[in-house]
């Protein structure tokens, strides 16, 4: 489905982080099946990266790395108004929130490569943080 971009800058940036959420866990879990077929492990792998900690630290490690425009979008969604975090600090979840809406506007904008791009780094950061 694509949206005309005048749609895209009107949907709530939660809504935006809805859809980064999906794409960035299906990106994750595709991609970790590089690095192990145990179900197991997948699933504690994917989860320890797509966490709202995890993203919020990997948004920061990226930072310098996106354009104005993306650090907007960023900011968006990260001033967001959203519910309390369950495992994560309020900073943490909002940071998170924001690496999401990201995400969820270069899907649905269909800059599929930039998309590509960033989520391959932050996966690429993360990996590394969670390694023993």
């Amino acid at each position: 489905m694509n949206f005309p971009v005048d749609e895209i800058k009107t949907l709530s940036p939660l809504i935006l982080a809805h859809v980064g959420d999906a794409y960035f866990h299906l990106f994750v879990r595709t991609r970790l099946l590089q690095v192990t077929r145990n179900v197991t492990r997948l699933h504690e792998l994917s989860a320890q990266i797509v966490s709202a900690t995890a993203q919020a630290k990997t948004y920061h490690a990226l930072e310098n790395f996106l354009s104005d425009d993306e650090r907007d979008i960023f900011r968006r969604g990260r001033n967001a108004k959203s519910h309390a975090p369950r495992k994560a600090t309020v900073a943490e979840y909002h940071a998170s929130t924001g690496f999401e809406a990201l995400l969820g506007e270069l899907f649905l904008r269909r800059n599929l490569t930039r998309l590509d791009e960033i989520c391959e780094l932050a996966f690429e950061f993360a990996f590394k943080e969670i390694q023993p």
